[in-house]
């Protein structure tokens, strides 16, 4: 079956048509710029755009950056606030005309990383971060996803801001800070991480997976860390197949 899968992040909004029953993109992905301001009518219009690009009839599945209950986005990390308390699937599905899921962005990349990725039949306690723009995570239990887990926000002790302000690769960028800086920063969010969750395997995901040879190992937990497989495809994956598993 083939469904299209939206990632609409903080700088980017991209798309594909995916084959769920291999986890392949069947097209190439098109990526246009997140609309600056990120309000909800000129995001969506982006959607639509990616729509009409792939002249596509279907379910579509949508990962956003944010809490989601009910298709209606509670919270909005790195877009504007007027995405918080908005009807964000019922809104899209109108302008496209398709039925739509929408899923915490962080949450449809790492369904998209267990089931096709590195964390295929893994069982245990496994937690998956995108470092980006912010810090995406997910936890599963035994392969069963705990929905919207927003720990890229949480406080550090001794800290007034939340970890993707001091860890997340825009931090990097910002400060300019060199792997091994970047990687001592990372080690203590996931040490941190680990005393309070103990996860078995860790899976590192986003654009920067792509690098993980510079920092990985700047990261010395109990836990098991590796690269995601599926990088920067995940979240387009993943939210192909929420909007057929919903």
């Amino acid at each position: 079956m083939e469904v299209l899968g939206i990632d609409v992040g903080g700088s980017g909004v991209k798309g594909a048509i995916v084959n769920i029953d291999t986890g392949e993109l069947v097209t190439n992905r098109l990526r246009i710029e997140t609309p600056q301001p990120s309000k909800p009518d000129s995001v969506i219009g982006v959607i639509k755009e990616i729509v009409n690009h792939f002249n596509y009839q279907g379910p579509i599945g949508v990962g956003f950056p944010g809490v989601i209950m009910n298709g209606v986005t509670m919270t909005a990390a790195n877009v504007d606030d007027e995405w918080l308390n908005y009807p964000a699937a019922e809104a899209i599905s109108k302008a496209t005309g398709c039925q739509v899921y929408v899923g915490n962005d962080a949450d449809v990349a790492a369904i998209g990383e267990m089931r096709y990725g590195a964390g295929r039949n893994v069982d245990g306690v496994v937690m998956i971060f995108t470092l980006g723009t912010g810090i995406g995570s997910a936890m599963f239990l035994n392969g069963h996803i705990v929905p919207n887990v927003e720990i890229g926000h949480i406080y550090q002790r001794n800290r007034k801001l939340d970890a993707e302000y001091f860890a997340s690769d825009r931090a990097r960028k910002r400060e300019d800070l060199s792997w091994k800086e970047w990687g001592a920063r990372l080690d203590k969010y996931f040490k941190y991480i680990e005393m309070l969750f103990s996860p078995d395997l860790i899976i590192i995901g986003g654009g920067i997976s792509k690098k993980h040879d510079k920092f990985l190992h700047y990261i010395q937990v109990r836990a098991k860390v590796v690269p995601a497989q599926l990088l920067n495809e995940a979240g387009i994956i993943g939210a192909a197949i929420g909007a057929v598993d919903r």
